[in-house]
């Protein structure tokens, strides 16, 4: 196993391996995973995803994966720490919206296996950046700091691009495939944070439908209220920001449409089951907690 030595606010490692080896590693935003040699399975919650040299995963936050080695596998993990979206930089306001962006992602990712690049022209741009910032790494020092954040930005660029082509939401399991479910999900999360578009009458507007019908479909969908939906939504994105951002508890009520703080951490602990201070504490997701393979 080769280990390149990790630096904030990102971690670069580069392993070889025969055997699959559990990683010591919480990812408390994401990771990236090239695969620059070998063949294999990926598995995330006990869905399976073949993969060769140049397939490119994302993995998800606190979640159990592993990977079958069929042939000796050379991987690249390329993780985003919360350092990288603090906005006390002179680029603050890029990072702010990198970070919604981020945050919008890690939020409504299903942590399905599989390749999350779409174009084959951005897989080869991810190739070379990430090529660049290993050699880098190696001869790290001041200058290179600036120059691999560069790199950072520009990959998760291409993967913003990539994951909004692709539906990530959770559906209940149905018989029928109705994209009209996926746009409503979709619209939902763009505009989480304007409770006037999101009231049932507003989207049964928007999307043509009677308010009675649309609140009935969108349960049979998702299994769960309109309502409810949104709430465990917001409260997703309260999670991520409490656990990898500097943001205060007033800044994220007023971001995120809740009346005040005391709402916020009153609703935060019905549905987690815990206030906001032992969730920092013990500084690991509850509503974006999925089942361990």
């Amino acid at each position: 196993m080769r280990v390149i030595e990790a630096y904030k606010p990102f971690d670069v490692q580069e392993i070889k391996l025969s055997e699959w080896q559990q990683r010591p590693v919480k990812n408390n935003f994401f990771e990236l995973v090239l695969i620059k040699k070998g063949l294999g399975t990926q598995c995330i919650n006990y869905n399976e995803y073949a993969y060769k040299k140049g397939s490119l995963f994302l993995l998800p936050p606190l979640k159990c994966h592993s990977f079958q080695i069929d042939e000796p596998s050379q991987f690249v993990f390329l993780k985003f720490t919360s350092n990288f979206f603090h906005t006390n930089t002179r680029d603050g306001v890029k990072r702010y919206e990198w970070f919604k962006e981020a945050a919008y992602i890690l939020s409504n990712y299903n942590q399905l296996p599989g390749d999350i690049i779409h174009s084959e022209l951005d897989r080869q741009h991810i190739h070379t950046l990430i090529d660049l910032i290993l050699k880098e790494n190696r001869n790290y020092g001041t200058t290179s700091m600036a120059l691999i954040k560069s790199f950072m930005t520009s990959i998760l660029e291409i993967l913003l691009r990539n994951i909004k082509q692709s539906s990530f939401y959770e559906v209940a399991t149905t018989t029928e495939n109705d994209e009209r479910i996926t746009k409503l999900l979709g619209y939902i999360n763009e505009h989480i944070s304007a409770p006037h578009l999101l009231k049932v009458e507003q989207l049964a507007k928007t999307f043509l439908l009677s308010p009675n019908y649309l609140s009935e479909f969108f349960r049979k969908k998702v299994n769960m209220s309109l309502r409810e939906y949104i709430i465990k939504t917001r409260l997703k994105l309260v999670e991520i920001r409490l656990l990898n951002s500097n943001y205060t508890l007033s800044e994220i009520a007023d971001e995120l449409s809740f009346t005040d703080v005391s709402h916020l951490s009153k609703t935060f602990k019905r549905y987690t089951g815990m206030s906001i201070r032992d969730f920092k504490k013990q500084g690991e997701y509850q509503l974006l907690k999925r089942t361990s393979c």
